[in-house]
């Protein structure tokens, strides 16, 4: 949704949507069945999810997703469905931007090292250190890369 300040000045790119627990319904969907009971919020064991105007979103800079399913078995309103049939929670995967310390000549492998499923890897690189890149195949989109990482280079989208 773009709005008025956005309109007047001829940037009609919508901001992005937020980052909801893990098995929620498409955005429009989620918002229509959500109550905002809140009841997401302290199951989960690595405390990510807070309340942002209402809703639930997850914040990556708290922790990672454990994928544990509380949230979902929580959720009354069937807002996060996590059937019996194993369904993958998102889509998101792991970036690392432009501002990432290996690329200004610095050593650092902590998201790497944070990496609970190994899709961060070092290419190594003549005259600097090595770059950290993402396999998105192995990526699970977790976010335990993102909390670490000193200059908050890594996002998931």
């Amino acid at each position: 949704m773009v709005n008025r300040r956005q309109f007047l000045r001829g940037n009609f790119k919508a901001a992005p949507a937020p980052q909801r627990p893990p098995w929620a319904l498409a955005e429009p969907l989620f918002v229509n069945a959500c109550s905002r009971c809140g009841e997401c919020v302290p199951v989960c064991p690595t405390r990510i999810i807070v309340i942002v105007g209402g809703f639930p979103e997850v914040d990556f800079k708290r922790g990672e997703c454990t994928f544990c399913g509380a949230c979902a078995a929580a959720c009354k309103d069937k807002a996060l469905l996590n059937s019996d049939i194993q369904i993958w929670p998102w889509a998101i995967k792991a970036q690392v931007a432009s501002t990432c310390l290996a690329q200004r000549g610095v050593e650092c492998r902590i998201c790497g090292d944070h990496c609970p499923v190994a899709a961060i890897r070092f290419s190594p690189r003549l005259g600097g250190p090595p770059i950290a890149e993402v396999n998105t195949a192995l990526c699970t989109g977790c976010g335990a890369c993102v909390a670490p990482c000193p200059v908050a280079a890594i996002s998931l989208t």
